[in-house]
Order: structure tokens, then sequence, then C-alpha cells
């Protein structure tokens, strides 16, 4: 069955929130950069063989593939919905990553994410939110591809901070957002109502195939905080690991989630 067959009700995101959430969480991750020491952008990342000089560049374009998007012509029609993208980005992971490569190579990280912050500063006021733009996944609404900019934000903020120590602020609508859609796409690639899945205080959802919970406690409950889901849902860490750290609990014979997860990588 396809992801569009499957989907569950759409959740909606404020637009300007999303904007300012986008610039804040963005800014975070320059400070944080801005601090580093030379020698630092060499560190390994959990990320295959980039190191943070690599991670950064890909922040970079990442978020700097708004501005680049908004000077291309509008498509005529969205291809990709929001809760279609975080199943949309492994076939194109080759080429991110020679591109991210190859940004690296080329130009100073910090220089990089400052540029990026300026290009976002200036395409953002004068652009609609439901202005359709080209993205390496098909076309998407601005205000839709925005969201999916606060989880590359948000999750390679965290990988930046276990790569390098460093202590780096996540702002809170962003994490709302980044935590609220892969809750979402896990109902997506998991439908059903016998498991309620439960990551306060910002998202509440229902899946697994098997007798629907309509009234009182659920008999199946996972709960987990934010930082904790967002790093099992894109393969951060395991279900295994997270029970063994008493990070997620998990009550109820289907409440066993972990053959889901991750939800994207």
């Amino acid at each position: 069955m396809s992801s569009a067959a499957r989907k569950p009700r759409v959740r909606q995101y404020d637009p300007k929130k999303t904007r300012a959430a986008v610039t804040a969480q963005l800014e975070q991750v320059r400070r944080a950069v801005a601090g580093l020491e030379p020698e630092q952008f060499a560190l390994p990342t959990r990320l295959g063989d980039w190191t943070v000089r690599e991670l950064v560049a890909h922040l970079a374009m990442a978020v700097g593939s708004v501005a680049r998007n908004l000077r291309e012509p509008a498509p005529p029609r969205v291809a990709t919905e929001l809760l279609d993208w975080p199943f949309a980005t492994a076939p194109v992971a080759a080429g991110i990553d020679a591109d991210t490569r190859a940004l690296a190579a080329a130009h100073d990280p910090y220089e990089l994410l400052t540029h990026t912050a300026e290009e976002l500063a200036e395409a953002l006021p004068g652009a609609a939110d439901d202005r359709i733009i080209t993205t390496r996944v098909g076309a998407m609404r601005l205000a839709d591809y925005l969201v999916t900019r606060c989880i590359e934000l948000v999750v390679h903020t965290d990988d930046l901070a276990a790569a390098t120590g460093a202590e780096i602020p996540y702002d809170r609508q962003a994490q709302a957002i980044t935590t609220r859609l892969l809750a979402d796409a896990l109902a997506v690639k998991a439908p059903g109502g016998s498991v309620e899945v439960r990551v306060p205080p910002f998202a509440v959802v229902q899946c697994v195939e098997g007798p629907k919970h309509t009234r009182g406690t659920p008999p199946n409950v996972v709960e987990t905080d934010p930082l904790t889901w967002i790093r099992l849902a894109t393969g951060r860490t395991t279900w295994a690991v997270a029970l063994d750290a008493a990070h997620v609990s998990a009550s109820g014979e289907r409440a066993d989630i972990g053959g889901q997860l991750p939800v994207m990588s």
C-alpha cells in the first residue's frame, strides 16, 4: 500500500512560526560553529565517514536550498506532500552526499552558514507560503518545505553536539515541529490504532494494526522524551538501547515498536 493511501489526518503547521523556527535554529547552529576550534572540523561524526566539516556544509546546503529554489521558476503543481517527505529522502542520499562533499571541500564552514542565513533572510519575506518550489524529492509548497528544514536542523544539531561536545540549544518550536512530523510519519509507516505513542509535550499518535483504543487508559503505550524520539525515528539510537537506558517506556503486548524504527534514515 502506498504512503498516500495510509496517511493519518494531516497536521497543520503555522507558517509564521515555522519560518521563525528555521531562522532561530540556524542561528543556534551558526553560533555553535563559530565557537569551534579549527581542528574540531576534522572530528568524525555518526554520519558514516562525514567529518564535522561535511556535517556543517550539509546543513548550509539543506537550509540554503530554500533561497536557491525560490530563485527558480515555480513548478506547475505539487508532487510531494509533507507526509511523503520522510520516505522520499533515501533515494536521493547519494546525490546529497556528493554535493555535500564538494561544498565542504570548497568553502569555509562558518562562512557557508553565514551566507546561508543572509540569503534566507533576504528570500523569505517576499515569498508566499503556498509558493511551489522544486526540491530534490519533487515539487513542494514552501510552507511544507520549511517544515522539513526544521527536521534537518534539529536532527543535525544533535549530530553536531554529539561530534563536538558543544551544548547547542534547541528552538522550542523547531523541536516541536520535528517531533510531530516524525511521530506522524510513524503513523503512516505503521497504520493502526492499537498502540499509543506519546512524546510529551509535543505529540501523541496512534499506530500499529490491531484492536483500536477508544476510551480510558490505552492497553499499549509507548512514552519518551522529544530528543530520544527524534534519535529513535532517525536511527541515531535503537529501541533496545533506549529501553535499556530507561529513556523510553513501553507497556502492553503490542508496545514493542522497535521493528518500525527508524522511521527515516
